[in-house]
C-alpha cells in the first residue's frame, strides 16, 4: 500500500489527535507510510460569529469529506462531537476510538468553583448546550461568546474579565493541561456533547483496506456508547448546536446506561431522561422518545 493520507484539522487539538491516531497505526503497521494532510475547514475560519448563528451543519467537517469524496485523503481524523449524525452519502464512520472523559470541565481565572462565583459571574461559551444548563444551574450568571481554538480560549480568560470558561475535558487533557482545571462538572449539572471526548475516523465505504486497516484502533465499548447518544441526537434532529446532552456509559454485560437532556436556551425549561439496554439505537431512540413526551419538540421547535 502506497502513502497513506489521513486527513485533519490544522489546529493544535486536531493535529494531536491525527498525530496520535498516526502513531497508533506505526506501531501496528511498521512497514507502511502515513502522512498528515492538515486543511482549515469553514468552522476554523469563522470565527466571530457564534456556531448557532452560523447553523451549518458540517462545519467542521466538510472540507475534510470533500477531500475523502475526491480521493485526495484516505481517512479523516474527526472530534466525533463535530460529526452530524447523517453524513455525506459514500462515507462512514469507520473506527471509534477509546474515548477520553467525556465531561466538561470548569477552568476558573483564580481558582474559584462555579458555584462559589459572585452573582453576575461572566462565563466564556458560545455553546447553547453549555449556556442553558448553567443558566439553568444558576440564572444569575452572565455569559460571553468565546470561539476559536483552546489556546485562543486560554489567552481571552486571562485578557477579559471573564471569571472563568468551560471546556471539553478530553481536548484539556490531550493538550496537558490538567493543573489549570478548577473542577470537573458533574452531569447532574452539565450534561456533555454527543460523542464528545471520542475521536472518530471517517472513509469512504468502499475502502475495505482501509476498514480492515483501522480495525485494531476501535473501542467496542466507546462505540457501543457514542452510537445510542448519537441515534438520540438523530431522532430528536439536533446538531452540535442545540441544547441536547448526552451521555451513555457501557456497565457489565454489554448493558448501555444513557441519560440524555434537552433545555430551552434560557435554562427555565430543563427536562432530562434515561433508559438502559443492549442494542445502542434501540437505547437511543427510547431516551428520545421519553424526552419528546415530556416536551422536547416544543422546546426545540422555539430555538430552531
Amino acid at each position: 500500500m502506497k502513502n497513506i493520507r489521513i486527513g485533519t484539522r490544522d489546529s493544535q487539538l486536531a493535529m494531536w489527535q491525527a498525530e496520535w491516531v498516526k502513531n497508533q497505526l506505526t506501531i501496528v503497521y511498521p512497514h507502511l507510510q502515513f502522512e498528515l494532510v492538515p486543511m482549515k475547514t469553514k468552522g476554523d475560519k469563522i470565527l466571530d460569529v457564534p456556531l448557532a448563528k452560523i447553523g451549518d451543519k458540517g462545519l467542521f467537517t466538510k472540507e475534510l469529506e470533500n477531500g475523502l469524496l475526491n480521493h485526495e485523503l484516505d481517512m479523516a481524523i474527526h472530534s466525533l462531537k463535530d460529526m452530524p449524525t447523517l453524513l455525506p452519502k459514500g462515507l462512514m464512520i469507520c473506527t471509534f476510538c477509546e474515548r477520553e472523559e467525556p465531561r466538561d470541565v470548569f477552568l476558573s481565572r483564580n481558582g474559584t468553583r462555579l458555584e462559589e462565583l459572585p452573582p453576575g459571574a461572566v462565563i466564556g461559551t458560545s455553546s447553547l448546550r453549555r449556556k442553558a444548563q448553567l443558566k439553568h444551574y444558576r440564572p444569575d450568571l452572565d455569559f460571553m461568546d468565546l470561539r476559536g481554538n483552546l489556546q485562543t480560549r486560554w489567552r481571552k480568560l486571562q485578557e477579559s474579565n471573564m471569571d472563568g470558561i468551560v471546556l471539553a475535558a478530553a481536548g484539556v487533557k490531550r493538550l496537558g493541561w490538567e493543573e489549570r482545571i478548577t473542577q470537573i462538572l458533574p452531569e447532574d449539572m452539565m450534561l456533555s456533547a454527543v460523542g464528545q471526548g471520542s475521536i472518530a475516523i471517517e472513509i469512504d465505504e468502499k475502502r475495505l483496506d482501509i476498514m480492515e486497516l483501522l480495525l485494531p484502533l476501535n473501542h467496542r465499548a466507546t462505540e457501543q456508547a457514542v452510537r445510542a447518544e448519537r441515534a438520540l441526537m438523530r431522532k430528536l434532529e439536533g446538531g452540535c448546536q442545540v441544547p441536547i446532552g448526552a451521555l451513555a456509559r457501557v456497565v457489565e454485560e454489554e448493558q448501555i446506561i444513557l441519560r440524555g437532556m434537552v433545555a430551552s436556551v434560557d435554562g427555565v425549561r430543563l427536562i432530562r431522561a434515561e433508559a438502559q439496554g443492549t442494542d445502542p439505537e434501540a437505547v437511543g431512540f427510547e431516551v428520545a422518545d421519553r424526552l419528546i413526551d415530556l416536551g422536547a419538540t416544543s422546546i426545540l421547535a422555539e430555538i430552531r
